[in-house]
């Protein structure tokens, strides 16, 4: 049993995009769950928490690294769940199961100390970006992930290998506000869940949106992406507050 596990809060996070270039990151993510993580009645990683995920079947010495710190962390009785991203929508019930983890789905409706959050990874929310919400479409249909994971495994490293030079290449041409999320799908998404704080990464443009919606006061908390820092979102009875940290020191950054 968790010793801290009176603690009445909840922690989310995402877009730290591990992957073995940057060893750093990976300590990073080690550190907060070790120090920041186990504190907490519940971890919810958001989608984008590795930098591309090919299948369960990739059993990387990296993968088994991360399985077992998640793993330690939800017998100690921090409870773990996944939403799939952009890059990671391949994550399966195998690795889940190997961090003592459980995949939900967006968007997901959370209900904590008498408050309400809906929680996404936020690339559906994109839709400007038509040629990015076509290919979401195609990825995310179960009968292409099927035959895609009965590939090789090098067929999938090429291929993911193609599609991240097409998609760099064609980001590098788009207007900055294309790829943000749009504010139309935000408004339509908190009318059908008109009690939820609205939470998301994705976009990589760490904030805290105040807007009213049908006479009422909204929010919309984006995460941002761990690189030069870290960022979590915590839950309490206060409500959501969003935290930069240093990462090396897990410390908090004004």
């Amino acid at each position: 049993m968790n010793p801290n596990s009176q603690l009445n809060h909840i922690l989310l996070i995402s877009d730290l995009h591990l992957d073995t270039t940057r060893p750093e990151l990976l300590q990073a993510f080690f550190t907060f769950v070790a120090t920041i993580a186990i504190r907490a009645k519940a971890l919810y990683i958001l989608g984008d928490f590795f930098n591309v995920w090919l299948g369960d079947d990739d059993d990387t010495d990296l993968h088994r690294e991360i399985s077992q710190a998640l793993l330690q962390l939800s017998q100690q009785g921090t409870a773990v769940y996944f939403i799939h991203g952009n890059r990671d929508f391949l994550l399966g019930q195998k690795f889940a199961s190997a961090c003592g983890a459980s995949l939900i789905y967006e968007p997901y409706e959370l209900e904590y100390l008498g408050k309400h959050y809906l929680l996404l990874h936020g690339d559906v929310l994109c839709t400007g970006d038509t040629d990015y919400i076509q290919f979401r479409t195609l990825v995310r249909n179960p009968q292409w992930q099927q035959e895609f994971l009965q590939r090789s495994l090098a067929e999938r490293r090429e291929f993911a290998a193609k599609a991240r030079t097409i998609s760099k290449n064609m980001n590098s041409n788009k207007a900055e506000d294309i790829m943000d999320a749009n504010q139309d799908a935000v408004v339509s998404l908190l009318l059908t869940y008109p009690r939820a704080t609205l939470i998301h990464g994705h976009t990589h443009r760490p904030a805290v949106h105040e807007f009213n919606l049908a006479q009422t006061r909204k929010q919309r908390i984006v995460l941002g992406d761990w690189d030069a820092y870290g960022w979590y979102v915590q839950l309490n009875a206060d409500g959501a507050q969003q935290t930069r940290f240093n990462l090396q020191t897990g410390q908090p950054v004004p």
